[in-house]
């Protein structure tokens, strides 16, 4: 028979368990309101190539060229489109979009 201490120990391990799988399969994609999307998004979405785990495309084309314009903003997001599937479709966080770009807006 297990004790208290014991199922809390085993319930701690299986929470470790979920949430380092969920870091290792997902991202949480924030997709800042533009134009085309005026209300912004956030996405769960299977790990795609290149993506940490809270991601954006501007945070991603800050890495991958050094500067955020509307061309490499689109290509991301036709990657994402294209590459990674939802899984969950969120409304935008200007928290998870900052936490992205490590502070910066743009």
């Amino acid at each position: 028979m297990m004790t208290g201490k014991n199922v809390l120990i085993s319930s701690l391990l299986i929470l470790f368990a979920v949430a380092v799988v969920f870091y290792s399969r997902f991202t949480i994609f924030v997709i800042k309101p533009v134009g085309a999307i005026p209300e912004g998004k956030t996405l769960i979405v299977s790990r795609f190539y290149n993506s940490n785990f809270i991601d954006s495309a501007d945070a991603i084309c800050e890495r991958l060229e050094g500067k955020v314009d509307s061309l490499c903003r689109m290509a991301v997001l036709k990657t994402v489109t294209n590459d990674a599937k939802r899984q969950v479709r969120l409304p935008y966080s200007e928290t998870l979009y900052l936490i992205s770009t490590n502070g910066k807006k743009y």
